[in-house]
Order: structure tokens, then C-alpha cells, then sequence
């Protein structure tokens, strides 16, 4: 077995052992074990039953993570996306008005239109197509937007008929867990604590229960068989016909090819092989169309993966790993289903703040480069749509260049994609 494993990902090539990919393996698991609570908590925010979403994570997570192994042998770990999942849920079924079978269809043909891009060349001109800035202003929007999702599912933010939102009740028990457990998430993961999400979900739990809290979103702790394979093959197509469904999937699109062009970019870069950027890119293209088919948001080149690299990690060897760790999760369903929401909220909030970083890398003195990445990142929250938010920051760029009589600095693919997104909205505005 050792010498198969040996010839099968060229751990001697690679400069590592199989002791070495084993324990990055499972260090990545564990650095992204959370997902499977997480990500089935925000489908069944689209109506997606809990056990069908927990079912369709675990499941698009081990193929993913095949899929990396076998076919690019890089450590990369493929999982449903933070913030893709908050664009599926809350901008697509919430704020679009598709119901979540129709979101699934969109899913499953972006990810086919991810796929065409990631197997031609045509990706490596769209990524220098659009510009850094906007890139960034992405992350941090996207960033901005869980903070805000994380705020109000942990009680910290209520609606308010006066300021739209307001404090919570800070004497309400939820709230306190709430409370609680983001300040041990955060001392956890300052202090670089393996498994650190996993441990303050677990700590989260056990404060919710001393508090009473009820785990009121995801019910009881029985599993019906039905409901776990509710989203398998679940996806519709009836509104293909709808201007609506294309902004989705358009907007979809969008998102998962800049946001994994850049997290597998980063990651490969840590280990200095970005010669396998090309196949890496594309195993997460098939993968983000099989969630469609699976019943989930699609998949992404989770950040957390970097954890198993920093560890030792070099091979599709430390990807099998994890993708067999994932498998085995099946067997703890009963037990995710006991997560409440005041466990869940601290991640995202803490998610949040780290996606907000990049605004480091964004050029505010050029306000004609910071201020279209600044629509972005507040108009993502306050829009309450990742795609509306997109939308504003690309095509404001192109117009401000123009203005300014610097329009060269834009790309003929940017001129494109700005027309496309203005189309878009006056599509919306006549029907």
C-alpha cells in the first residue's frame, strides 16, 4: 500500500512521506470540519431541509476532495464556499425569488460554464481582465456581508422599524450565548488553536445548553431517510426562461471563477507549485457543478486547506485524507443537528472579519480604482445581495476611467462585463 501511495502521488518527488500528508490531512479536516454545520445551516435558510444539506456537503466534499487528489495531486481542499453559500441563500432564493430547486439549476449550469472556462484558455484572459482592485473588494464585501449574517442570526442585530436595524436584547439567554461564544472563537483562533471553528462550536453548544436555549432552526435529533437525499437531482428548470435565473447564474459565475482563481493561486504559491494551477482549477470546476446536482451551494478551494500546507502538506495524498474524514462525518449527523445558531453566528462573524483584511490590498489613493471597489464592499451588505453589490463596483470602473480620460487602463473583456451587468439591471427594470 505504501509503495502504490508512494508511486500514485510522488511523495519522494514532492519531498514528503506518507506520515507527513496523514497529519496534514488531518489537520485540514479539522480546520474545516465546521463546514458541514455551517453551510447546511445556511441552505435550509433557502428551505433546503437540514438533513438533505448536511448530506450534500459531506457528499460534494468528499468528491471534491477526490477530485483534487487523483486528478491535480495537490493539498487543496474543495468544500462549499462561505459567501458563495450567502449568495445562493440570501441573494438568489431570498432576494431574487428563485426557490431553492430553481437556485440548484443555477448552481449546476455555472458550475457546467465554470467548467468550459477552467478546460480553455479563455480563463487566463478573464482573470487579467478584471481589475485587482475589484477583485479584493469582493472578498471584503463578501466578508462584510457574513459579519452581517452572523450578526443577526446570534440575536446581536434585530430589524428596527425606525434605524432598519438596532441592538439586540443583550439580557435575552441567546444573545449570551451568543456573546460567549464569539469571544471564545476569537481567542481560539488568535491564539492558533488546531481545530479551533470545531472546538468553539462544540464549546458554543455546551453554553447554549446550560443557558436553555432551544436549537429551534434545526430541530429535533431524529434523521428522516427522506429528507436526506430531498436535494439529490432536486434541481428545476422552470425558470430558465426568466431574465432573473440568467443574473444568477451570471452572477454566480462571476464569483466562483475570481474567488477561486485567487484562493488556489495563494495556496499553490505557499508551496511554490503553480504549475498545477491549471489542473487544481479545473477539478474545482467539475466539483462546483456537481453540487448542483448534489443539492448544495457550490464548492470552493477552501482557505482553511492552507492549515494542512502550513503543515507539511505537498500531494493529492493530504486532499484523500480529508476527503475520507469527511465521509466517515456521516456517521455524526445527529450530533451536527444539535448545533444551534448562537454556536453557528460567531464563525461567520469571525469569517467576516478575516475576508475584511484584503482591504489592505486595494488602491484607496486612486479613488478611481478605490472607489469602485469601495460600492462594492458597502453595497454587498447593504443591498443585501452579493450580486447587486458585484454589479455597482463593475460598472462604475469603466465610466469613472472614461471620465477621467484614462480608459485605456480598462480591458475590452471589463467594457464587456460592465454592459453586461447594466443590461442586467435594465432587463430587471422592465419586467
Amino acid at each position: 500500500m505504501k509503495a502504490l501511495l508512494e508511486n500514485l502521488f510522488q511523495l519522494k518527488h514532492h519531498n514528503t512521506t506518507l506520515g507527513k500528508e496523514s497529519v496534514a490531512g488531518v489537520i485540514s479536516f479539522l480546520s474545516i470540519v465546521y463546514i458541514i454545520a455551517i453551510n447546511s445551516t445556511i441552505l435550509s435558510d433557502a428551505g433546503i431541509p437540514l438533513e438533505a444539506g448536511i448530506f450534500a456537503t459531506v457528499a460534494v466534499s468528499v468528491i471534491g476532495c477526490l477530485l483534487m487528489a487523483f486528478w491535480a495531486n495537490a493539498p487543496l481542499i474543495l468544500v462549499p464556499g462561505m459567501g458563495i453559500n450567502a449568495l445562493f441563500t440570501y441573494t438568489m432564493v431570498q432576494s431574487m425569488g428563485l426557490t431553492w430547486q430553481e437556485g440548484l439549476a443555477a448552481v449546476f449550469i455555472s458550475g457546467v460554464l465554470f467548467t468550459l472556462l477552467a478546460f480553455s484558455r479563455l480563463s487566463a484572459k478573464l482573470v487579467a481582465a478584471i481589475p485587482h482592485s475589484l477583485k479584493e473588494a469582493i472578498t471584503v464585501g463578501v466578508g462584510l456581508f457574513l459579519t452581517f449574517i452572523g450578526l443577526q442570526k446570534g440575536g446581536l442585530v434585530i430589524p428596527s422599524d425606525t434605524t432598519f436595524v438596532a441592538l439586540g436584547n443583550l439580557s435575552d439567554p441567546f444573545v449570551l450565548s451568543t456573546l460567549l461564544t464569539l469571544m471564545i472563537t476569537i481567542v481560539l483562533f488568535i491564539r492558533n488553536i488546531r481545530g479551533n471553528f470545531l472546538l468553539s462550536m462544540i464549546a458554543g453548544t455546551l453554553i447554549a445548553m446550560l443557558f436553555g436555549v432551544q436549537n429551534q432552526s434545526n430541530g429535533s435529533t431524529s434523521t428522516s431517510f427522506q429528507e436526506f437525499f430531498a436535494g439529490f437531482g432536486a434541481f428545476s428548470f422552470t425558470a430558465l426562461g426568466q431574465i432573473t435565473f440568467w443574473a444568477a447564474v451570471f452572477s454566480l459565475t462571476m464569483v466562483l471563477v475570481f474567488e477561486n482563481i485567487g484562493l488556489i493561486h495563494g495556496q499553490l504559491g505557499m508551496m511554490d507549485q503553480q504549475e498545477k494551477f491549471s489542473k487544481a482549477f479545473q477539478a474545482n470546476a467539475v466539483s462546483a457543478s456537481l453540487a448542483g446536482l448534489l443539492g448544495t451551494s457550490p464548492t470552493v478551494a477552501s482557505v482553511e486547506g492552507a492549515s494542512g500546507i502550513a503543515a507539511g502538506g505537498r500531494t493529492g495524498l493530504t486532499s484523500l485524507i480529508t476527503g475520507v474524514l469527511f465521509l466517515s462525518s456521516l456517521f455524526f449527523i445527529p450530533f451536527i443537528k444539535l448545533i444551534p445558531d448562537s454556536a453557528i453566528a460567531p464563525i461567520l462573524i469571525v469569517i467576516g472579519g478575516l475576508m475584511i483584511q484584503n482591504i489592505k490590498n486595494i488602491n484607496l489613493q486612486d479613488l478611481s480604482e478605490g472607489f469602485p471597489a469601495f460600492l462594492i464592499i458597502a453595497l454587498i451588505p447593504l443591498t443585501y445581495s452579493i450580486a447587486d453589490g458585484i454589479a455597482f463596483g463593475f460598472i462604475a470602473y469603466p465610466l469613472l476611467k472614461l471620465a477621467i480620460g484614462r480608459m485605456r487602463e480598462v480591458s475590452a473583456f471589463m467594457y464587456v462585463i460592465a454592459l453586461l451587468f447594466f443590461l442586467n439591471f435594465v432587463l430587471h427594470y422592465i419586467a
